[in-house]
């Protein structure tokens, strides 16, 4: 499952909104929000642009506001829970801060060395298992299932991998339930 990664402090929306806020151009937070949610998003901005200018505190205030904002249609967008504002750092495993800094380097040869590392030590985990249980007596029902288990587990694994590479059931797409940023 894709991690909420929209709805941290930290994450791309937010970071596209604070851009947005020292252009006073919406348009670089727009992408995060879903298509039907712009307008109502571009009112927001307008007023937290305006309460911005009040204090400090009141622009601290706007800018958490809208970020929540953006973060919840966000959410909304793909189809998940929105359940607040999640601080900045969290650990989101070894992949997204790979993916990160693969689109900043614009290359991606380290995040596919290091998926097909995991991938091939993954595969080849789940293929021992098959193997160490295929040979079972046809009368040991608890055996053959363990075998069977271990079998549509590899089946099933593999086809998921396949749907995600090709991209089935891809961060914003109808099949998901989500919308396209």
């Amino acid at each position: 499952m894709m991690p909420p990664h929209c709805d941290t402090l930290d994450g791309p929306g937010v970071k596209a909104a604070k851009k947005a806020f020292e252009t006073g151009n919406v348009n670089y937070v727009l992408p995060w929000v879903p298509k039907k949610a712009e307008k109502k998003f571009s009112q927001a901005f307008k007023k937290a642009l305006k309460v911005r200018k009040q204090s400090k505190e009141a622009a601290e205030l706007a800018d958490y506001w809208f970020y929540e904002t953006a973060a919840r249609l966000c959410r909304e967008g793909e189809g998940a829970l929105y359940s607040g504002l999640k601080p900045a750092g969290l650990d989101w495993g070894p992949v997204v801060p790979r993916a990160e800094k693969a689109i900043e380097k614009g290359d991606p040869k380290e995040v596919i060395s290091y998926l097909s590392h995991v991938l091939e030590e993954e595969l080849s985990t789940r293929f021992k298992h098959i193997l160490e249980t295929k040979k079972h007596d046809v009368n040991d029902v608890k055996a053959a299932r363990e075998y069977v288990q271990a079998e549509l587990g590899f089946v099933l694994f593999s086809h998921g991998l396949y749907a995600s590479i090709t991209g089935a059931g891809e961060h914003g797409s109808e099949e998901a339930g989500g919308h396209k940023h």
